[in-house]
């Protein structure tokens, strides 16, 4: 995206200047909407699982980036299906961290650090896992049924099709280098890949021993699963919320992730989260999303499985569930502190005077609101 003057005049005008000089980050749609009030709100919905995506041998995967999705400049996701063996070769993220929802089927994730770390786990519906950037790893499906999980990224620039593989390098690498770095003969390498393989079919993997024998795994101090449907919800009136940030999860240090559910007719009280971008992805139900952009600007759009919402940092937003039947998402957000700010919250918080004198609310009201977040609120 190129800045223009009228970018740095607008951003000038906020005092954002020094988010544009030069070799500074470039000024996202969702900053231009906060620096212009006449930028109307675009589009922040997309249908990520009508799209063709990339079908390899073992899967297939699609994905919603900046690119297909102008508003989500801060996060970037994948749906992805593995067959029973098919295996996300090993590779890694130069770009972002990688987070999963598991939604269906199970999966085994190896994953190997700076420090000569590795882990090798099985995740089934309901687990998530975190790679932070430039961690090595690969996926595989373990069957009977095929594998579908969420991934996440914490950069909108980061687009799954573009990742540093295995195949990618070593089809690209002469034969006597291959030999040299790995101490072994040229026929070695006589049938790899000469291109990326992306995702293989590989064969369904034993089960893992309960036992390893001794000295064959050297895990480091934190694990990059977390049983988050094993947690106890935050519940609600309407609904329910999971969620693991770096506090529940540690080695998630720059993401955190949710698992909520709205019961037909409920409310996600309108709030707004001051360090972070959030990503959602609809598992089931309908819903009515509402996004507030500041200047007499705000945008409803209606979501259901399979579709992406995007929702912009410190955007005000609520979502209503249309029903009949509960409604399941994941949600994502680029930070791994959770932050939320809730609109009844806050007002309950203020002295009742200033309240009534800013929106003409009866104070006697006002000082029954309640100072306790209310979450999910069910229908009336």
């Amino acid at each position: 995206m190129t800045v223009t003057r009228r970018d740095f005049a607008a951003a000038a005008g906020l005092g954002l200047v020094g988010a544009l000089l030069p070799g500074e980050r470039r000024m996202t749609l969702a900053d231009r909407i906060m620096a212009e009030p006449a930028e109307p709100i675009p589009p922040f919905t997309f249908k990520i699982e009508q799209q063709v995506g990339k079908i390899a041998a073992g899967g297939y995967a699609r994905e919603a980036t900046v690119k297909e999705f102008a508003l989500s400049e801060g996060l970037a996701g994948v749906s992805m299906y593995l067959k029973p063996g098919g295996l996300r070769e090993l590779h890694w993220h130069a770009l972002a961290a990688e987070w999963a929802f598991m939604d269906r089927g199970r999966c085994r994730i190896t994953v190997f650090d700076p420090d000569g770390h590795n882990e090798v786990v099985d995740l089934g519906p309901g687990d998530i896992w975190y790679f932070p950037r430039g961690y090595g790893h690969s996926l595989q499906g373990l069957g009977p049924e095929e594998t579908h999980f969420v991934l996440i990224f914490d950069s909108g620039h980061f687009s799954e099709y573009g990742t540093f593989s295995i195949t990618d390098w070593m089809g690209l690498t002469t034969p006597n280098v291959l030999s040299q770095n790995f101490s072994t003969p040229q026929a070695t390498f006589a049938n790899i890949p000469k291109k990326e393989v992306y995702i293989a079919q590989g064969r369904v993997p034993a089960p893992l021993p309960s036992d390893p024998a001794p000295g064959t795994e050297r895990v480091g101090s934190e694990t990059h699963r977390y049983r988050l449907m094993a947690q106890a919800p935050h519940e609600f009136p309407g609904g329910t919320i999971r969620l693991a940030s770096s506090v529940e999860f540690p080695v998630s240090r720059t993401f955190t992730g949710a698992y909520m559910t709205l019961k037909p007719g409920a409310l996600r009280a309108m709030h707004w989260h001051p360090n972070a971008d959030e990503w959602q992805y609809y598992l089931s139900g309908r819903v009515r999303v509402t996004l507030f952009g500041s200047s007499g600007r705000s945008r409803t759009e209606e979501v259901g499985p399979g579709e992406v919402v995007y929702i912009p940092r410190g955007f005000g937003h609520h979502l209503e569930s249309l029903g009949p039947d509960e409604a399941r998402l994941v949600l994502g957000f680029n930070s791994g502190i959770y932050q939320e700010s809730s609109l009844a919250q806050w007002l309950a918080t203020v002295p009742p005077e200033i309240v009534t004198d800013n929106t003409g609310i009866p104070e006697s009201t006002v000082a029954g609101f309640s100072r306790s977040t209310p979450g999910i609120i069910a229908s009336r």
